[in-house]
């Protein structure tokens, strides 16, 4: 019953669209219907409004940290479960019908407390490709790519949920990858 309420309360947290929220609350504006139409931090400054977009990329890993923290200190068992449900509930929010983030501010509190040193290869391997090629997006696919290639050479932490999280980060930006595909991609500007 514990691993239940649990992965429930953590995709709840994970739920709560922050991107959604400061637009509306703030710019008055649905970011559904601002570039991309995502709810997360990178369309959150297509509004020009840097601060709200740097608050939802704070708040974003702020709500994978938080739960992750106390499961990871109660019920260590269950820190691979709610980390997933964190994310999912991000990806697929009940309160948005679902369609939600890419979960890459997410992904990143998560690998922050999983594993402080993933996120920090993850860090790097974004901000390397961002200064590259001016694609948060491509960024933020190399990154989370990098971190299971890590884990099978030099760790010996649960590489299947990061492969899997590879996997989802992958799915969210398959959109992405056409248009980088077809050189249609938008460049971020930070």
């Amino acid at each position: 019953m514990e691993i239940f309420i649990l992965s429930l309360l953590s995709y709840l947290l994970g739920s709560i669209p922050f991107g959604f929220l400061l637009t509306k609350i703030f710019l008055k504006k649905d970011i559904r219907e601002t570039g991309s139409g995502n709810i997360g931090a990178t369309n959150v400054l297509r509004t020009g409004n840097k601060f709200l977009g740097y608050s939802t990329l704070l708040l974003d890993i702020l709500k994978a940290v938080l739960p992750i923290i106390y499961v990871k200190l109660n019920y260590p068992e269950f820190i691979y479960i709610c980390s997933l449900s964190v994310f999912l509930g991000h990806v697929f929010p009940i309160w948005l019908k679902f369609k939600g983030g890419k979960g890459v501010a997410t992904y990143v509190g998560m690998l922050i407390i999983l594993n402080y040193f993933l996120g920090i290869v993850f860090g790097i391997v974004w901000v390397i490709t961002y200064l590259i090629s001016k694609y948060s997006s491509l960024g933020s696919i190399l990154g989370s790519l990098s971190v299971p290639i890590f884990i099978f050479f030099y760790s010996n932490d649960y590489i299947m949920f990061y492969f899997i999280m590879f996997i989802l980060i992958f799915y969210t930006h398959r959109e992405n990858v056409k248009r980088l595909i077809n050189k249609e991609e938008t460049k971020t500007k930070i």
